[in-house]
């Protein structure tokens, strides 16, 4: 069987740092150049070798058949160092207690009620637009979903200050944040801008949580009103443990750099996609105002909303997470490759997400592709934009509320045009952004609606998101 010195290698390999370089120049293009080499090959990290996998199926090994063979690796060693030992970054009993204690704040009941403050959110963002202006989206998502989370899920300690230090700092973090975890670490130490603004930002976001934190434990239990107070009265039915005050922080932080970037981001590229194709916007369009009926729309509205559900889709899967690693903890042959204890893997949603051997035409963005007799077509590991197995992101439900809902707030009343200037550019990072998108609304009325407001084609309603 093949090992890792066998497997193919890019080219550009230069001493001490080996792909580095060219990861940094060009990180989405290169990580795009690897599926031609194979179904896995070999990438350096400085002197590290890492074992790219550019199928679905060994991704899917790693991920779910053989998970008790990996953890977390070395992105987030490095993530880690940098916010802590939340959620994504723990492993063994430490992930399995905390999940286990957060859980109940994600539940879809708690969901339920976070939609109304979605809703109010999105409201009040489209209610504050004039006829004809010119928007920065992608400021203005990341504030959105900022707000929000902010609200749904630490809502008693957080005040405006902070709220206005997350919504300053999340975004420098989450700028920065692929870079450095991929680098060698010692590179943190170099006194260019980029890392004192890293670092500052860091310090700044972590000082505020602990100060919500602590006014929260001092203030007494309020029954589990939002995820800060779930956790701070959650209690281990084994050992009777709670969490304690840094834990508690880092989960916080966790779920900030995880849920704004994730969903932030898919609005954003979900408003450019659908202003660049009139048929897909018509079409969602005519849904919105069937269902809807010109109201806003809430938390039971979002399984009746199927064809916003494919535009979310296809969103996601252009524009998917760029990279996540794991490490062997034990010799695993994975795909007829055999892996050594120590041995680093990764892979790349975002390229697997537009590989040509799975996704025709990936480059078009085409909603359709989600029809469920089309969808039934592709390789059944070929779509996680979540993740899978036992680490499947945990503010899944949250995430795909609160896209819908905006988006289906947003779009009911107003039309996105692309603002004069240039197309935006696409920017590496966790997930890719764009470096600036500005767009022009206009008011709309929704349309009335025939029927009994089911949809435009009388669509079955899909399994809630949430459940």
């Amino acid at each position: 069987m093949p090992d890792v010195a066998s497997l193919p290698a890019p080219p550009g390999r230069l001493p001490l740092i080996g792909h580095v370089a060219k990861l940094g120049r060009d990180p989405l293009g290169f990580l795009k150049s690897l599926g031609p080499l194979g179904d896995a090959a070999c990438v350096r990290i400085g002197t590290l070798p890492v074992v790219f996998l550019n199928t679905p199926d060994l991704v899917h090994e790693v991920l779910v058949t053989q998970a008790r063979s990996f953890h977390k690796g070395r992105f987030f060693d490095r993530l880690r160092d940098l916010v802590g030992n939340g959620l994504p970054n723990s492993d063994g009993p430490t992930h399995l207690r905390n999940r286990r204690l957060m859980q109940p704040a994600f539940h879809h009941t708690r969901i339920a009620g976070y939609g109304a403050v979605m809703s109010e959110h999105a409201s009040a963002l489209a209610d504050s637009w004039h006829e004809g202006q010119v928007l920065d989206v992608d400021r203005l998502m990341g504030r959105l979903v900022t707000s929000t989370l902010a609200e749904t899920m630490f809502s008693r300690g957080l005040g405006s200050r902070a709220i206005d230090t997350v919504q300053r700092n999340v975004p420098v973090i989450i700028e920065n944040l692929l870079l450095r975890t991929v680098a060698p670490k010692a590179l943190d130490r170099l006194p260019i801008p980029a890392n004192r603004r890293f670092d500052a930002a860091t310090r700044e976001l972590l000082e505020v949580i602990d100060d919500v934190v602590a006014a929260a434990r001092a203030a007494g239990p309020a029954g589990g009103a939002d995820l800060l107070s779930v956790l701070l009265e959650a209690q281990d039915a084994e050992t009777g443990e709670s969490l304690t005050d840094s834990e508690i922080r880092d989960e916080l932080g966790s779920i900030l750099f995880a849920g704004v970037e994730t969903s932030a981001t898919a609005l954003t590229w979900a408003l450019h996609e659908i202003a660049g194709d009139r048929e897909v916007e018509r079409r969602l369009l005519d849904e919105l105002d069937s269902v809807l009926r010109g109201r806003a729309p809430s938390w039971e509205d979002v399984p009746r909303l199927p064809y916003l559900r494919q535009v979310l889709n296809e969103t996601l899967r252009l524009h998917g997470v760029t990279l996540l690693m794991r490490r062997a903890v034990e010799p695993v042959t994975v795909g007829g490759i055999d892996l050594p204890a120590g041995a680093e893997v990764a892979f790349s949603l975002y390229a697997l997400q537009v590989d040509p051997r799975t996704f025709a035409d990936p480059g078009r963005f085409d909603p359709d592709r989600w029809l469920p007799e089309r969808a039934a077509e592709l390789p059944r590991h070929a779509f996680i934009p979540f993740g899978a197995g036992t680490r499947k992101c945990i503010g899944e439900g949250w995430a795909w509320t609160e896209m819908t809902i905006a988006l289906a707030t947003l779009l009911s009343r107003w039309r996105f045009r692309p603002a004069p200037g240039p197309r935006p550019r696409e920017v590496a990072a966790a997930v890719p952004h764009p470096d600036r998108l500005r767009m022009t609304v206009n008011r709309r009325e929704p349309r009335p609606a025939d029927g009994d407001g089911t949809g435009p084609a009388r669509q079955a309603a899909q399994p809630h998101p949430a459940a």
